[in-house]
């Protein structure tokens, strides 16, 4: 939304965007090692300086939309509603992206969105990093959950499991994403997937998989 913005404001949005669009080009084409930010200034037509007036490293240009979600778990239980449990929330939340069609969720095909989760799923470097963020999303959530006077030890358990389902999800979202599946066929699945997913966190894995007796 560039709405009420001034002049200055949306150039500052769109030079952004003109420099993911190019580096994910770039990248995509050649593989992340083998193009440097020279390069890719001189695709978006800015200088090398400009490059890094938005963005702290090469890195960055890959990473950058993930980072503004690394806190958004946290955030969400952290702000959640008088009587919301800490699953609700995330359940709520991630179901609301969803149905927005949030590419932090995997709900996006754009040629910029896909590029990146090619590139990052053919570059051992950039697994690692995505790994990281993972980890600190777990974190944060930790920490929320500590603050509110729980065990570490817990704290440490609920968060894995609230991470890892949605993490869980979005993955599935990306892999079929990658197949060449539209995000409207995706969508509707997704949401019942998620369903599923969050009540077995709500009430338990309990008997789940429990395997049949046989006759002796």
């Amino acid at each position: 939304m560039t709405e009420g913005l001034s002049l200055r404001e949306r150039k500052k949005i769109q030079t952004r965007r003109r420099l993911l669009s190019e580096a994910t080009k770039l990248f995509t084409e050649r593989g992340f090692d083998q193009v440097s930010v020279a390069e890719i200034a001189e695709a978006a037509d800015v200088s090398k300086m400009t490059v890094f007036n938005y963005f702290d490293s090469k890195e960055h240009l890959v990473f950058a939309p993930m980072e503004e979600h690394i806190g958004d778990v946290a955030g969400v239980v952290r702000d959640r509603e008088p009587g919301e449990s800490a699953v609700a929330a995330v359940r709520r939340h991630f179901l609301t992206a969803l149905e927005n069609r949030d590419d932090s969720v995997g709900m996006s095909d754009s040629p910029v969105a896909l590029g990146i989760l090619q590139l990052i799923q053919q570059t051992p470097s950039l697994l690692t990093r995505a790994h990281a963020f993972f980890v600190r999303s777990f974190e944060q959530l930790t920490d929320v959950l500590v603050e509110e006077g729980e065990e570490p030890a817990i704290a440490c358990i609920v968060a894995s499991q609230l991470i890892g389902t949605r993490n869980a999800l979005i993955t599935e979202n990306h892999r079929r994403l990658l197949a060449g599946e539209p995000v409207e066929e995706i969508a509707a699945d997704a949401v019942v997937i998620a369903g599923r997913g969050f009540d077995l966190l709500e009430k338990g894995l309990g008997d789940y998989a429990t395997r049949p007796q046989t006759d002796a």
